[in-house]
């Protein structure tokens, strides 16, 4: 069944759902005699809508916010999810999640995120956050920034996301709540010994205490989330054959099936204290506990980049589109990558008021650990040039590759481990029999803040407030790495040997690689392998290798003062603020510049730096103060990435260029960080017009400029080496030569328009009421050349379409909805080798979610609901591709649909 045809039925039948709902289910819950019609208590998905309309609409900023449909009950299931249906933002998804968002085009390195107003740590080696470490259980709305204020430290260049906690004094009642849900991966088992049933459960309790001076909140949230994987993943396009306009065809490919379980635990803890009127405090503390374990099993198979000749079927426009390739040596793949991380967070706020002064002083600590593993295991029918090789048919176009292969590679007779490529044979004698790779991240920050404020009387300023920030920043980065050698094959002096696979590491059945044509696969488990001296791990000799660790400190002092504005203009009535934040940074970075085994030099280097930050948001409330104009103007900043700031740096020397003098072209070269870096830095203008025509209701047209003063991209520049150690007898020539690491170059602009649309069907006509639909477009244009001076490639995370849309029913305890998100064609960031980072071509994507729910609430029932959610209706791929052509597809990933069926209930 056609893509197409999958979404018109998901829409259909969710609407008919919905359409037949209210006469299907309404009886159930019948109100008593004489209640009136408009005491109909709004609740559900409508008081969700409700509440972040609120908050839009009272922000002295440009602003977009969701808002808890309950405790425990943000309208999606994660928080990226839930995020990317407002205007301007698009997710991408990693594993099937929605992980990182980008912003108004500019990709997740410029959006800064907050957990109840305070700076994050991040899992990555980067500043981004993770979203899927935040369970969107425990969280009672999210803020997003799109216009900076003086008086928020810690924002982004794109925007800030701010993470909020229930407040358990302003929730104003005691409320116990739990829920349990279910949940199918859709793709079914791809690995024997993986599991397509989930589950997630969550409990909430909100109290006060004292006569309502002390309140306490606690939430806890659990899943343990399968997903089950199709990944293909194409080595590229060469062209293929001396002719003058050869075509393209498949190089090689990678086909495997993922089997994911991710545990995830969080809890979050607020204690509220306010004895007097004029003093209160506040303690937030949030924990999660992080468990991603996947099983990886497949065939990589090397074609024309193995030395083969294609026979070609058929050329379309430039590509090989059928044909097939001889003597195919596929290495199986049975690999495990584990990601363990725990996050701690706490924040204590305290605020004493005297007359018209208040000070307030805040200190908070975040802090990450991430050990991960990455394990490769080979095997095949024999070493390099022995054993049974395989013909294999392919096809190649849009839809990605598809290949039909003649060998039985579930065969534990003819499988063997091994390494059939020989690859790394410079390191191994007779090839590696596979790799072990342990990224490590540990990241700690802790800040101090104080401000005072003085709010004056019969004046066009309200108030002014002043204070200052310390913050302080240290993270790091090791990557050790490991060669494996089957033990019995460095004991061979020969180095010729295969090992049958031991029936203990067998898991009973095979990998399901069907859906490439590939049949299936032998499956085992590496761990066995790995624990019971199978191989032998030899630590990677590498340059790359050695140069992988870093260290970043960063000291950061933030004076600010902004002041708070009302004023009435004739019929118009101008509210917002006005204020400067001063920023000084001093980052440094320890790491090694590396010229091979043994030779390396320890350096340290950083910079200094400081930067002003007008910012002004300004509203004017027209005659009908239902009507808005929202002006903001800004200076933005957002630092650079830590793993562009590091300062080890891999230095090669090549002894065949000792007698060069011209430095492009000596035998010194480099590549790596730059301490040094400044960060981007934008003036920025929103203008924005709002019409809020009922509480649910709104339409808003925002205009956006950003003009990005500079944008960190790679340079090759002169560097003197004079100090570094190099091989050989002979001393170079020169010791000036080339470096190649991140720079501060030319900006550009990035400008755009969002339009958003709220409309209860009840503001048309009473009969619709219950009936719904949110919607919203974005559209970015850029000029920014994020690969330098002259480069075509957008900027990472840049789409220029995102409209987005839901259409609901909310009323009497009755929920449905379905959603649709697109974004047109972007820059994806996926892992490449060695868990660095790769950039390229995403394709666009249209995602169909859709729910349908029931509340009861009255009768011995009330406060039980009971939702049915789906989520990749149409099982949309993630997919890349290369040379500016879709049909060169890179990264092919289906996740299959996601289902989910839940109770709660809450007292």
């Amino acid at each position: 069944m056609s893509k197409h045809k999958n979404l018109r039925l998901a829409l259909g039948a969710t609407v008919a759902a919905i359409s037949l709902l209210p006469a299907g289910l309404a009886l159930a819950q019948t109100a008593p005699a004489g209640d009136a019609l408009d005491e109909i208590v709004v609740s559900g998905y409508r008081q969700s809508l409700e509440n972040a309309i609120a908050l839009k609409r009272e922000s002295s900023q440009i602003v977009e916010a969701v808002s808890a449909e309950d405790i425990g009950k943000l309208p999606d299931n994660s928080i990226a999810e839930a995020i990317a249906r407002l205007p301007g933002i698009a997710a991408q998804r990693v594993d099937g999640r929605a992980q990182s968002i980008s912003l108004r085009g500019l990709g997740p390195d410029f959006t800064a995120t907050l957990l109840n107003g305070r700076e994050q740590v991040s899992t990555g080696n980067n500043r981004s956050v993770e979203f899927d470490q935040y369970p969107s259980e425990v969280m009672s709305s999210v803020l997003v920034y799109k216009s900076p204020e003086a008086g928020v430290v810690g924002q982004g260049l794109a925007g800030t996301v701010d993470l909020r906690t229930m407040r358990p004094l302003q929730h104003g009642k005691r409320v116990m709540a739990m829920s349990a849900r279910a949940e199918l991966a859709g793709n079914g088992k791809l690995n024997p010994d993986s599991d397509k049933l989930g589950y997630r459960v969550t409990g909430a309790y909100v109290d006060q205490f004292a006569n309502d001076t002390l309140g306490v909140a606690i939430s806890v949230a659990h899943i343990n989330q399968p997903t089950q994987t199709k990944y293909s993943r194409a080595w590229g396009y060469p062209l293929a054959g001396p002719k003058d306009t050869p075509p393209r065809v498949l190089g090689g490919i990678e086909n495997r099936v993922n089997s994911e379980t991710l545990k995830r635990t969080g809890v979050t803890a607020t204690v509220e204290y306010e004895p007097t009127d004029n003093f209160a405090t506040t303690l937030d503390v949030y924990y999660s506990h992080f468990d991603d374990d996947q099983i990886q099993r497949g065939v990589e198979m090397p074609f024309y980049w193995g030395g083969l000749t294609p026979v070609v079927g058929s050329v379309d426009n430039g590509l090989v589109t059928a044909g097939s390739f001889n003597n195919v040596k596929g290495v199986i793949r049975n690999d495990m990558r584990t990601t363990k991380s725990d996050l701690f967070s706490a924040g204590w706020n305290g605020k004493y008021t005297v007359d018209s002064w208040t000070l307030a002083l805040d200190a908070s600590y975040s802090k990450v650990k991430r050990d991960s593993e990455r394990l490769e295991t080979y095997a095949g029918t024999g070493r390099a040039g022995v054993g049974a090789t395989d013909r294999v048919d392919f096809t190649t176009g849009n839809d990605g590759n598809r290949l039909t292969s003649r060998l039985n590679y579930a065969d534990p007779s003819l499988i063997l481990l091994t390494g059939p490529q020989g690859w790394g044979g410079d390191v191994v004698p007779g090839g590696q029999d596979g790799y072990l790779n342990k990224p490590h991240v540990d990241d700690k920050l802790w800040a101090v803040r104080g401000d005072i404020t003085k709010e004056f009387d019969d004046s066009a300023v309200k108030s002014v407030k002043l204070g200052v920030n310390y913050s302080s920043r240290d993270k790091s980065y090791r990557q050790d790495e490991f060669y494996l050698a089957l033990t019995a094959n460095v004991k061979d002096p020969k180095h010729n040997t295969s090992v049958p696979i031991p029936a203990a590491a067998l898991v009973g059945g095979s990998a399901d690689l069907s859906f490439i044509g590939v049949g299936n696969v032998i499956a085992y488990d590496p761990r066995y392998l790995l624990g019971n001296g199978f191989y032998t791990q030899i630590a990677c000799p590498r340059v790359d290798c050695a140069v992988s660790p870093w260290d970043l400190s960063e000291d950061i002092v933030t004076g600010f003062i902004k002041a708070d504005i009302e004023q009435d203009l004739g019929d118009v009535t101008l509210t917002g603020n006005v204020g400067l934040q001063v920023v000084h940074t001093d980052q440094s970075s320890y790491g090694a510049a590396v010229t091979g085994p043994g030779l390396f030099v320890m350096r340290t280097d950083g910079l200094k730096y400081t930067e002003l930050l007008p910012s002004a948001n300004l509203v004017f409330a027209l005659p009908n103060p239902d009507h808005k104009i929202r002006v903001g103007l800004s200076r933005q900043m957002a630092r650079a990435r830590p793993d562009e700031l590091r300062a080890s740096t891999k230095v090669t020397f090549d002894e065949t260029r000792v007698n060069n003098t011209n430095p492009d072209v000596s035998a010194w070269k480099a590549e790596g960080g730059n301490a040094q870096l400044k960060p981007w830095m934008a003036n920025a203008l929103d203008v924005t017009y709002e019409y809020y025509f009922s509480k649910a209701g709104y339409v808003a047209l925002n205009g956006f400029y950003k003009d990005l003063k500079t944008y960190i991209y790679k340079q090759a520049t002169v560097f003197d080496f004079t100090g570094f150690a190099y091989t050989g007898n002979r001393a170079p020539a020169t010791n000036l030569g080339l470096n190649t690491y991140p720079v501060n170059g030319d900006g550009g602009t990035l400008k755009g328009v969002e339009l958003a649309l709220s409309l209860p069907f009840e503001d048309i006509h009473p009969a619709l009421e219950g009936f719904g639909l949110t919607a919203n477009v974005g559209y970015t244009k850029t000029s920014i050349a994020p690969d330098g001076p002259g480069s075509s490639q957008p900027i990472p995370g840049f789409s220029k379409w995102t409209p987005q849309g839901t259409f609901y029913y909310d009323l009497n305890g009755i929920s449905a909805r379905v959603s649709v998100s697109h974004r047109s064609k972007y820059r994806a960031e996926v892992n490449g080798f060695g868990e660095g980072r790769t950039l390229r071509n995403g394709k666009a994507e249209t995602l169909v979610d859709a729910q349908i729910g029931y509340e009861f609430q009255e009768g011995d029932l009330e406060g039980l609901s009971i939702v049915l959610q789906g989520y990749n209706l149409t099982d949309e791929a993630f997919v890349t591709y290369e040379n500016d052509d879709t049909r060169n597809t890179i990264n092919y990933e289906k996740y299959g649909s996601r289902y989910l069926l839940g109770v709660s209930y809450k007292f």
